[in-house]
C-alpha cells in the first residue's frame, strides 16, 4: 500500500497523521544499510518483548531510534529552509490541511 506523500516530499500520511519521510539526500547504499539495521533492530525488539527481556528491549529500542535518526525520520529535520517539523501531527491541523482534504 502506498501512502500519500505531501507535495514537498517531507511527510507521508497514515490515518490522517503526518510521518516524516526518509531523507532523500541519502545515497542508495546508505539508505539500504540503515533500513536493514532498522528492520533488524525492530525484530530484536519484538523478540525481547516476547521473552520479557527488558534490558534487551531497551537496547533494541535505542537501535531503532538511532537508525530512524540516521534516516532522518526522527531528530533534526533534513530540510534546510527553516520550515517547522510537523512529524506525528494530524494533517488537518497543519499547513497541509488543504492538500490533505483534497486526497479523499
Amino acid at each position: 500500500m502506498r501512502y500519500p506523500v505531501t507535495p514537498d516530499g517531507r511527510y507521508f500520511v497514515v490515518r490522517g497523521r503526518l510521518w516524516r519521510c526518509t531523507n532523500p539526500g541519502l545515497d542508495d547504499d546508505t539508505r539500504a544499510s540503515l533500513t536493514h539495521e532498522l528492520m533488524s533492530a525492530r525484530r530484536a525488539k519484538q523478540t525481547a518483548m516476547r521473552q520479557d527481556d527488558k534490558a534487551a528491549r531497551e537496547t533494541a529500542r535505542a537501535r531503532v531510534d538511532a537508525a530512524k535518526q540516521a534516516l532522518g525520520e526522527r531528530g533534526p529535520v533534513w530540510w534546510t529552509d527553516g520550515a517547522p517539523d510537523y512529524n506525528r501531527h494530524m494533517a488537518r491541523n497543519t499547513p497541509y490541511a488543504g492538500w490533505f482534504s483534497d486526497q479523499a
